[in-house]
């Protein structure tokens, strides 16, 4: 980013004032933190596919091209946004005081990490898809350094809890499967009518043939109620007491 950064510097002072891109919009003169902050503010709003540096550009008053300054295309803009994700993962960590727990440090760290993650997510639901579609393109080492660090932390708690490097391996894969496999569990969608007050026709049971789905159709009420923060942290103990063997 630093390079990017440097060669737009260096365009900017070869260039005529009228083709140059004042990176000064209505906000005042751009910041990196400003640009995925106001890039994540309108996936909040409208979705993913919303996004575009044109469209971004006019939410903070600048063309476009000012925006190259701080992400070198769409697919940098969407790895920042992973970015901003993890770093307000970071703050929520360091503004939470670790609970006052007997279980091992490790284990309950992992759970911190868990608990937080999920609030970020929850936060923050239209962004959540990134979190995999980012990591199934982007190599373990151009991951933004947030990420690398999220990383550090959970394989950092596994080493204390005194697994070797293969183990402390599978955990992790286990660990970030749960996690966000849980939270995506989480984030469907399932109501098919939200003005509809009867519950059946809210889900949109009617759509479904009853002879070839009773038992979707019998459970779909439960499965549209959120699991929330205990559906977690239960399923996270019995993978940690799978997998690491619990204490």
């Amino acid at each position: 980013m630093a390079k990017e950064q440097a060669k737009a510097r260096a365009d900017d002072a070869g260039a005529s004032p009228a083709r140059r891109a004042s990176d000064r919009g209505r906000y005042g003169r751009l910041s990196r933190d400003r640009v995925l902050g106001s890039a994540l503010d309108l996936v909040d709003r409208e979705g993913l596919s919303a996004l575009s540096m044109r469209r971004l550009g006019a939410e903070l008053g600048v063309e476009a091209m000012a925006l190259y300054r701080y992400a070198d295309g769409k697919d940098a803009l969407l790895d920042g946004l992973v970015e901003a994700l993890y770093l307000e993962l970071e703050e929520r960590l360091a503004a939470e005081p670790g609970p006052s727990t007997e279980e091992p440090a490790w284990r309950s760290g992992l759970h911190r990490i868990a608990r937080a993650t999920y609030d970020v997510c929850l936060a923050h639901p239209r962004a959540v898809p990134l979190l995999t579609t980012r990591m199934l393109a982007v190599p373990l080492a151009q991951r933004p350094l947030a990420v690398l660090k999220d990383h550090e932390r959970v394989l950092t708690l596994l080493r204390e809890a005194g697994l070797d490097e293969a183990r402390t391996s599978a955990v992790f894969r286990a660990f970030t499967a749960w996690l966000l496999g849980y939270v995506s569990a989480e984030l469907r969608l399932m109501v098919d009518n939200a003005d509809e007050p009867d519950p059946a026709f809210r889900l949109g049971l009617h759509r479904m043939p009853p002879q070839e789905l009773p038992t979707l159709r019998e459970t779909a009420p439960s499965l549209a109620d959120r699991g929330g923060p205990e559906g977690l942290a239960a399923g996270l103990d019995a993978l940690l007491d799978r997998f690491a063997g619990g204490e």
